[in-house]
């Protein structure tokens, strides 16, 4: 058995979400004066490759801790959607050409989008955080019919970003980059009236809302070998494994892929 790790590393320079502390870390003792080395690191949650919890969204979902392990790893799947461009749409039609997905399965999403994470050879902060693709509304009910608890993203998140600040205020006041991209989707989609068909004001954040509800939670910011051409269309074993982080509304996690070879 080969094992592939499917993260993105995690320190001060990670990709993060627009606005939330950046990860923090600095020594405290050094060897040279203190006999060891030791580090204190100051965080949000949602920084590098995180696994999101329920209670993210609602108010007494579960947490970290209450996610049971069969959930976190399993039978599985990784899709190739690395064809997708910027700001593009997919949909879980587009996912079932590529790869059957069977009820209960893990389902890991290579949209090739790790490529531009901040850490990344052609790495670049825009386009990663404002450009990214994103599903169509209907992958929601299409993962609860699909009886599915975790899929996750190589993007910042598993919203596009017209169903995020990202796309609707992001910067007011600022440079304004969330009027960037809805010109930028009104080009691509046909207008003002067909962007506002596609991302409703009920869209808002949608994956998140929609989907913590029936425990169907997400990783975000992956990337690593998750565009290895052996994994691509396949069933795997698939795992995400957080720190047990009692209360925790997200942690970081280490997603990883099982090939039997």
């Amino acid at each position: 058995m080969k094992i592939y790790d499917l993260s993105q590393p995690l320190n001060a320079d990670c990709s993060f979400w627009p606005f939330y502390p950046p990860f923090e870390v600095k020594y405290f003792k050094r060897k040279s004066e203190h006999g060891v080395n030791a580090q204190y690191i100051q965080t949000s949650n949602h920084m590098g490759t995180h696994l999101d919890a329920p209670r993210h969204f609602v108010t007494n979902g579960k947490t970290i801790d209450q996610l049971p392990l069969d959930w976190l790893y399993g039978e599985g799947v990784i899709v190739d959607l690395s064809d997708l461009d910027e700001l593009d749409i997919f949909t879980p039609e587009m996912i079932e050409e590529r790869v059957e997905v069977r009820d209960g399965d893990i389902l890991f999403i290579n949209t090739g989008w790790h490529k531009y994470s901040f850490l990344a050879p052609e790495g670049d902060e825009e386009k990663y955080i404002q450009r990214h693709p994103g599903p169509h509304h209907s992958i929601c009910q299409w993962l609860i019919d699909k009886k599915i608890h975790l899929w996750g993203v190589d993007m910042i998140s598993t919203d596009h970003p017209m169903n995020l600040p990202i796309g609707r205020f992001l910067g007011r006041g600022g440079l304004e980059h969330w009027q960037k991209v809805r010109a930028q989707c009104e080009d691509k989609f046909g207008g003002s009236d067909k962007v506002d068909e596609l991302f409703p004001p009920e869209a808002y954040q949608l994956t998140h809302n929609a989907l913590f509800p029936h425990d169907c939670v997400h990783v975000e910011n992956m990337g690593g070998q998750i565009g290895a051409p052996e994994l691509q269309n396949r069933r795997l074993t698939l795992g995400a494994f957080p720190w047990l982080f009692k209360g925790g509304e997200a942690a970081f996690c280490r997603a990883v892929a099982f090939l039997d070879e």
